[in-house]
């Protein structure tokens, strides 16, 4: 059945509201860095995305109960939004926000390539090449952003594995749990994963982990951070309710955009004219797997069923 158009259009602009408030997210997340560790940063998306997501969940009162397969898939998802989360905000805290998201973006090829591996999803050699190409801008992005920040530039590569990791274990929970609910347990699941790594990095004195007692305006950079991380993801997912994810997909690069306009305004960084061809080159090859997805998907559904 086609998706009623009064609905596609709800759908695309809550998709729009989610590429503006997630840049969002990265500029608190970079401004608190100033005085905090990236992990007291991390640990604070969880706990606030925990606390602002709980009356969500009891106004909607979906189901909370899990099994214990979909409890341990919650805190594999939390574990790879962990990981994900850290490694951008490590990222951020040298780099413009522009920057390590154009190589974050190469999340969609890789996971491409992990849907071929671990589930057999068919794809032909069209997408691989589009996916070489991709990783080929993030190439172009990164090059000047090593001689420039050095290793810390690689950061991006690993939110966009984990984050690739992230979305499969999603696939696998999506039909068993509310998406409302599944994102308060992985909220929760992230605080109690984190408290316990931040106290030890505290008896540690590791740099990175260690928390601080914020002062001032980095309290609100704190709370921003889980603010934008809960709105943004809202809008994501009641997005996917109202519109295919066909339709959406494309306008998910969008986000590239507001993050550019976000820290020049905010940070005065502007990419460089290596770094826009990097950019326009992962667009360009991410947009093309989507049109090869669409062709796909539109192939399956026309395709006789097999006799009986």
């Amino acid at each position: 059945m086609t998706q009623p158009p009064d609905r596609i259009l709800p759908g695309v602009a809550l998709m729009i509201a989610f590429c503006i408030l997630a840049p969002l997210l990265d500029v608190c997340a970079k401004l608190a860095s100033a005085t905090l560790p990236v992990g007291q940063i991390t640990g604070a998306r969880f706990l606030v995305q925990a606390v602002l997501m709980l009356p969500v969940v009891l106004v909607l009162r979906p189901d909370w109960r899990m099994s214990p397969r979909m409890a341990g898939l919650v805190a594999i998802r939390a574990l790879f939004l962990i990981l994900s989360t850290y490694s951008f905000v490590a990222a951020i805290t040298v780099m413009p926000i522009a920057d390590a998201l154009a190589i974050a973006f190469v999340e969609p090829f890789i996971l491409l390539i992990l849907g071929r591996i671990l589930f057999g999803d068919e794809v032909g050699p069209r997408r691989i090449g589009a996916s070489l190409v991709g990783f080929g801008g993030a190439l172009m992005v990164i090059q000047p952003s090593l001689a420039a920040f050095g290793l810390v530039a690689l950061w991006p590569l690993g939110t966009a594995f984990f984050f690739a990791f992230y979305m499969l274990v999603t696939r696998q929970m999506s039909r068993g749990m509310h998406p409302v609910t599944m994102q308060l347990h992985t909220a929760l699941a992230g605080v109690l994963m984190m408290l316990p790594v931040l106290l030890m990095a505290e008896a540690l004195a590791i740099p990175t982990l260690d928390p601080v007692m914020p002062s001032g305006v980095a309290w609100l950079w704190l709370f921003g951070v889980g603010f934008w991380a809960s709105a943004s993801h809202i809008c994501m997912t009641y997005a996917l309710k109202f519109a295919p994810s066909a339709t959406l997909a494309p306008l998910h690069y969008l986000e590239i955009v507001a993050a550019v306009g976000l820290g020049f305004a905010v940070f005065g960084d502007f990419p460089n004219p290596m770094t826009w061809a990097g950019i326009a080159t992962i667009v360009a090859s991410g947009l093309y797997i989507i049109h090869r997805e669409r062709i796909s998907a539109r192939a399956a559904r026309t395709s006789p069923a097999p006799a009986r």
